[in-house]
């Protein structure tokens, strides 16, 4: 059949040509839509499932939401294997399926199975899914910050949106912010209600994680002394907030012919609206929440944080969907975020911190470079051995038309374009089939034209052609076999070796087979319509000079073959010998160029310890004259998708470019070298130094960020906990190991209350039948919320912040106030559990 083959593409060879022509834009077109990325995406098939109960503790939450999501997904199909991580207020259960598995089918059979286990659920927990993503996913960070912080080196106008001459910020809807949390505050509304929303739309965009700032709340903080006065509890002011923050309808009426909504409106607007809003009336005088307290802006509790350059920032995070192009994405992310920037308030900019395309770029030019030297390498040789430059560039014309062909297999097979799929082509391999064919016609047509002491027809060429093809039929067919062969055990990996090393032989096989197409159809017919006129066949200079020192060697060994036989076997043995003394390595480390350097506190450091601590290894990161950026996540985002306790921080250290690096800083071994002397100082903080992409490749696959971990499986916490201590003081031995540590199960405070109410009366509470527990007093009070063009305000009970102690916010306040009369005594007894003493009431 192949012999048939070469027979028609000569005879059609005007066809052939044109369907290469079309083939090449084909190829063009398709390159376009090759997906770029720096490695292969190694990332297993899971869904990620999380659950947000700030009320709940860890022991609640494993038993209560953490157990039932993991029981309800068991025996979905493709279902290998669920892992799970559990602290205070978050659970996420991480679902591992086949390979095989479709994605989008495993992520429908995890929400069927979640809405199936929602009755085993805790009251208004609602799981839900991370976006679709990969470890390849974080392709695009920024920061939303004021450009000049407290209105420092910018002119101010009184009245006009923006900062004002005493330091305080007015937005655009009229609200001064006076207060560093206030402002804080805007900022995540800036990015949650105008950045956010416009991020999504970008194509290839799977989500958008924020870290930093504080979710905006208007916060009633009650007078204890004045609720005792006019006899209103807290339950009762909750309950009037509520009243008075409602929205109905009533259909329409008609009259004269017209129709009329009916509508009643009574939502609250502003601070002044939360503070006219009734409580209840004594001696008929309306009692309002001025009255009782006051309302200020502040902040949910947040359990993460974001920072720049030693100042609090809004960090945000763009993830890519699976299966995009991130090169692409990431460039159309960084477009829409100029156009972002014209829209925002004044003095607010979001500025990029991370752009994963400037990686992608640098490794598909080095990728770029070592083909095009190599094509062009292959080119000169082509040129020097076959002495013919027309059959040099009908040779050399395979390269660039397998390279085309190549990609739209790829595309075809989802294969990726990365380091390892496309620096892995070999040229001297694709063009192997194409030369044989080539200087076998050469030699045909010579030797014809000796033969016949003329030039030959067209006819006789074109037989030539033809016969001279198909006698390099074997060969050709039996050389791309074995290659094949070689590459086949690739595509039996499983697991990560798998996704790491069957890419690099499927592209390699694509190509191989594109370009053995190329020589049993492209090749001859080029050759009948280039290869023209007088044909010689002479061997060139450097051939000849090979022949002349190879040929007197050659006879010696066939005279004598033994010594060259025993040389050969030496020659194999020390070999192995060698060998034997490499080092071994599952696949050569990326550099990435950026650095993250991961920082771990004692358990019980809160978010805000953390933060302060953070800002000071900034400070010190940032004075190295080899760093361009610093910047920082702490403790866990809105998504959930890298879980982080307060205690733990990323920070992203973006080093300048090479050639502005100060004297004495030649690699990047040097800068981390300086980046350890510089946190050596900083007490208090246990330092992990990686490379985004392999942090997050790490934590993905395993649920660890290290490199290697070992895994215990028990039933007793406290005795896993001391085995992996003394497992990790072996490890610690190992030559090459580093920053070998234990995972902290425990040494995180926590206060546990127990109220003991007692009523002399019970007709001093007539709301309650008996006494009955309240969550009020310690998780606050969320009666409503605030709907306004950009915002969605909640507003509850507490302090600003939300973070002070129970006894500051709630510890002497009854659950219940008495009315005059009444006798109530209430007692309240808090209980210390590895932590400071809380005060008592």
């Amino acid at each position: 059949m192949i012999r048939r083959i070469l027979g028609l593409s000569v005879r059609a060879r005007w066809f052939v040509a044109f369907a290469t022509f079309l083939l090449v834009l084909f190829g063009a077109w398709q390159i376009t839509l090759l997906p770029i990325d720096a490695v292969p995406d190694v990332t297993n098939r899971q869904v990620q499932i999380n659950s947000f109960v700030p009320t709940l503790g860890p022991v609640d939450m494993e038993k209560q939401v953490t157990f039932p999501v993991e029981t309800a997904l068991a025996g979905i199909p493709g279902l290998e294997m669920t892992r799970s991580l559990t602290r205070n207020g978050f659970s996420q259960v991480t679902a591992v399926f086949k390979d095989s598995t479709n994605i989008y089918f495993a992520r429908q059979q995890v929400t069927e199975r979640l809405a199936q286990a929602a009755d085993a659920l805790p009251a208004g927990v609602q799981p839900q899914l991370a976006p679709l993503t990969t470890g390849l996913g974080e392709i695009f960070m920024f920061s939303v910050a004021f450009a000049h912080p407290d209105g420092k080196g910018v002119a101010t106008q009184a009245g006009k949106p923006g900062w004002q001459p005493d330091g305080a910020y007015l937005t655009p809807e009229g609200e001064t912010l006076t207060t560093s949390l206030a402002k804080a505050a805007y900022l995540r509304t800036v990015q949650d209600w105008i950045i956010r929303p416009q991020m999504r739309t970008v194509q290839g965009v799977a989500g958008v994680d924020s870290n930093g700032g504080y979710v905006k709340q208007y916060v009633v903080e009650p007078n204890l002394s004045s609720l005792a006065a006019y006899g209103v509890s807290v339950t009762e002011l909750a309950d009037a907030l509520e009243r008075s923050n409602l929205s109905a309808g009533s259909n329409y009426v008609r009259r004269a012919g017209e129709s009329f909504l009916v509508r009643a409106d009574a939502r609250l607007r502003s601070i002044s609206d939360i503070e006219d809003a009734v409580i209840t009336t004594r001696a008929g005088v309306p009692v309002r929440v001025r009255d009782v307290g006051q309302v200020v802006i502040g902040g949910a509790v947040r359990t993460g944080s974001g920072s720049k350059s030693g100042s609090e920032a809004v960090i945000s995070t763009i993830l890519m969907l699976t299966g995009e192009n991130s090169r692409i994405v990431a460039n159309r992310v960084a477009d829409k975020l100029v156009e972002i920037n014209k829209a925002l308030p004044p003095d607010v900019v979001a500025e990029p911190a991370y752009n994963r395309s400037k990686l992608v770029n640098a490794t598909i030019a080095t990728v770029e470079k070592n083909l095009v030297e190599g094509a062009l390498l292959v080119i000169v040789v082509l040129f020097l051995l076959l002495g013919n430059i027309r059959a040099a560039l009908i040779t050399a014309a395979v390269i660039p038309i397998t390279m085309l062909m190549t990609a739209a297999g790829m595309n075809e097979l989802g294969v990726s374009g990365n380091l390892m799929s496309l620096g892995a082509l070999d040229f001297g391999l694709i063009v192997d089939g194409a030369v044989i064919i080539v200087e076998n016609a050469l030699r045909c047509l010579a030797e014809r034209q000796e033969h016949e002491g003329r030039l030959l027809t067209r006819h006789e060429r074109l037989e030539e052609t033809t016969l001279a093809a198909q006698e390099m039929v074997r060969p050709t067919v039996y050389g791309q076999a074995i290659i094949f062969l070689v590459f086949v055990p690739l595509l039996t990996f499983q697991g990560v070796e798998g996704k790491t090393f069957a890419p690099m032989a499927v592209t390699l096989m694509v190509a191989l087979a594109s370009a053995f197409v190329l020589s049993i159809t492209f090749i001859p017919a080029m050759i009948a319509l280039v290869i023209t006129g007088k044909v010689s066949e002479t061997e060139v200079k450097p051939i000849r000079w090979f022949k002349g020192k190879y040929a007197p060697a050659l006879a010696k060994a066939i005279a004598r073959p033994l010594p060259f036989v025993v040389g050969g076997v030496g020659v194999f043995a020390l070999a192995v010998l060698l060998f034997g003394t490499l080092g071994e390595e599952f696949m050569p480390q990326l550099d990435e160029k950026d650095i993250t350097v991961t920082n771990f506190r004692i358990p019980s450091a809160s978010i805000d310890q953390s933060t302060q601590m953070q800002l000071k290894i900034e400070d010190a990161l940032k004075s190295l004259p080899e760093v361009a950026l610093v910047f920082s996540k702490n403790g866990n985002a809105d998504l959930g998708t890298d879980p982080m306790p307060p205690n733990a921080s990323d920070t992203y250290v973006i080093p300048k470019p090479e050639s502005e690096w100060p004297d004495g800083v030649n690699t990047k071994a040097d800068i981390l070298a300086r980046i350890e002397a510089k946190m050596k100082p900083l007490i208090g903080n246990r330092t992990e130094i990686q490379q985004p992409i392999q942090m997050r490749f790490n934590e993905l696959i395993a649920g660890v960020r290290s490199d290697v971990a070992v895994k215990l499986y028990g039933d007793d916490l406290d005795a896993m906990s001391e085995a992996a201590r003394r497992i990790a003081g072996v490890l610690r031995t190992i030559p090459g190991a580093a920053d070998v540590q234990a995972e902290q199960t425990s040494g995180a405070p926590h206060s546990i209350s127990r109220s003991i109410v007692r009523l002399r009366d019970a007709t001093a509470c007539p709301s309650r039948k008996s006494p009955t527990p309240s969550r009020r007093p310690l998780a606050g009070v969320k009666p409503g919320c605030f709907l306004r063009a950009i915002d969605d305000l909640m507003w509850s009970f507490g302090s600003p912040t939300r973070n002070a102690t129970i006894s500051r916010r709630w510890g002497r306040s009854p659950l219940c106030y008495p009315m005059p009369g009444r006798a109530t005594r209430v007692r309240s007894r808090y209980a210390k559990s590895r932590g400071s003493p809380i005060q008592k009431a």
